[in-house]
């Protein structure tokens, strides 16, 4: 029940506001959340976005952990597919990829997008570049686009959910 309120709630916020990083507009159009609310969320979700690539390209896959929130109710998705469904599975599966991969430089682009749905519930999505160097000396770059619900829970913003997808490449001419 709780998550189809969830849900419901989300769509009836889905247009209240949009910020395009790259255009710098901002247009209020709730009746939930005043103008300095949107202020307070969007100065509050850069500020995560920032701190996530800053730490994990500092630290590593484990930097991660502090950002994912810490409950039942977390998941992430890579290329629509379910990775960790729950928050002890990301618990598990951030600890295999740090002893995988030594390092990370993650940037996200400059279209970072901020949608707030509530005073504590926002929407984020940003394209990235991620260049990781792995164990075994290999490196990867994967560019994408990341989209996820963040929350303001025990006095911080945090990732409720998560998505990473990379381009599908075209097909071929049959």
């Amino acid at each position: 029940v709780y998550k189809r309120q969830l849900l419901l709630a989300c769509l009836a916020f889905a247009g209240c506001r949009t910020h395009h990083a790259a255009h710098d507009t901002v247009r209020v159009e709730s009746p939930w959340l005043t103008p300095k609310m949107f202020i307070q969320i969007d100065g509050g979700v850069h500020t995560l976005m920032h701190d996530v690539a800053n730490d994990v390209t500092q630290d590593g896959p484990t930097a991660w952990r502090k950002y994912f929130a810490d409950t039942p109710s977390f998941f992430m998705a890579v290329n629509g597919k379910l990775v960790f469904a729950n928050s002890a599975e990301a618990t598990s599966g951030i600890q295999q990829a740090a002893a995988a991969i030594k390092q990370i430089d993650l940037k996200w682009g400059d279209d970072l997008r901020i949608d707030p749905l509530a005073p504590d519930l926002a929407a984020v999505a940003a394209p990235y570049h991620e260049i990781q160097t792995w164990a075994d000396g290999r490196r990867v770059e994967d560019n994408g686009y990341f989209t996820g619900i963040v929350q303001y829970r025990d006095s911080r913003w945090q990732f409720r959910d998560c998505h990473w997808s990379e381009p599908v490449p075209p097909r071929a001419a049959p």
